[in-house]
């Protein structure tokens, strides 16, 4: 028998506030249109004063649970995939466990900015492999309203908040395609590009910063880095882009998912999109997606779904596995 980590359950939460297009278009010179043209957004959410990326984590969390018919105490990990954590430190996947109610296992953040998500999906498979947990409570979180220039049109119009959150589980296979649970995983980086997208403050500054990006070179980067990432894990797996089902990709920018699709030769009757009503979440768009896609019934078991993520760093990647 060969050893898989099988999704379990998956849940989402998104802050009350809804901030449609037309509102940037009071303070930006800008507009609905301009922004749908660009980027296929259509609105987004962004979290009330004084709510924490950690508070929209555990609320995913609790959503995950929920649909796993699972209680906090059976989980053995938390990892939290955040870019805007709440605090320098403790994490906020510590936070997150406390107001769980966990007092066993352990938990830790995972920073690859939008690729995240993919980065903690992959370590936590491989925790579960290793024999360190049965039951890892995957979450993607950020509250990137905190750290946008409101006075620059060609970002702050793309980004939102929320959380999503994900289930892994030991479970046993036959060590084929045919199994349950993640097949393969693909991740990268190289920081020659940390400057295309980053933001402008720190720890050794004493500043919070600003998200800053150009938008060109990201494009370019994303759909020819996103494609290949997707078409190693698949070769990894044993697969073709012909098996898959579905693409979840980073919700960042419509145009950049259509052109990875199309780069990838597929239709977008298989894609799942999400963009249009969240924005970009950065490390929470993947497990939004995920869990929406569920919910709308696109997202069947026995499905093969491919995730794949691109953000600063530059760091990019992808996970293949059977739902």
């Amino acid at each position: 028998m060969t050893t898989r980590a099988v999704i379990r359950g998956v849940g989402h939460y998104l802050p009350d506030r809804v901030f449609e297009n037309a509102e940037f278009a009071e303070t930006l010179d800008t507009s609905d249109e301009w922004i749908r043209s660009r980027s296929g957004i259509e609105r987004r959410h962004f979290a009330a004063e004084g709510q924490g990326t950690a508070d929209l984590a555990a609320r995913a969390a609790r959503a995950a649970l929920t649909d796993a018919g699972l209680a906090p105490d059976d989980i053995d990990a938390v990892i939290v995939a955040t870019s805007t954590a709440d605090l320098t430190f403790p994490s906020a996947a510590t936070m997150v466990q406390a107001e769980l109610g966990m007092t066993g296992g352990f938990a830790f953040d995972v920073q690859a900015v939008c690729a995240g998500f993919v980065f903690a999906l992959a370590n936590a498979n491989g925790m579960i492999l290793s024999g360190q947990a049965n039951r890892v409570l995957v979450i993607g979180a950020e509250t990137f309203s905190r750290i946008l220039d409101w006075t620059d049109r060609g970002t702050c119009v793309l980004f939102g908040d929320g959380a999503g959150a994900l289930i892994l589980e030991r479970g046993d296979g036959t060590g084929t395609v045919q199994d349950r649970g993640i097949l393969a995983s693909d991740l990268n980086s190289d920081g020659r590009f940390r400057d295309i997208l980053y933001v402008d403050g720190g720890v050794s500054t004493q500043t919070t910063g600003h998200l800053r990006m150009q938008g060109k070179e990201v494009f370019r980067h994303a759909v020819e880095k996103l494609a290949q990432t997707a078409h190693r894990a698949l070769e990894k797996a044993g697969l073709g882009p012909n098996d898959v089902d579905w693409i979840v990709p980073h919700q960042a920018n419509l145009r950049i998912i259509k052109a990875t699709a199309q780069k990838m030769g597929l239709g977008m009757d298989r894609v799942v999109v999400t963009v249009q009503d969240h924005g970009n979440t950065s490390a929470a768009s993947i497990p939004l997606a995920l869990s929406v896609g569920k919910a709308r019934g696109q997202i069947q078991p026995g499905q093969i779904v491919v995730v794949e993520a691109i953000g600063g760093g530059l760091a990019w990647g992808s996970v293949v596995f059977r739902w």
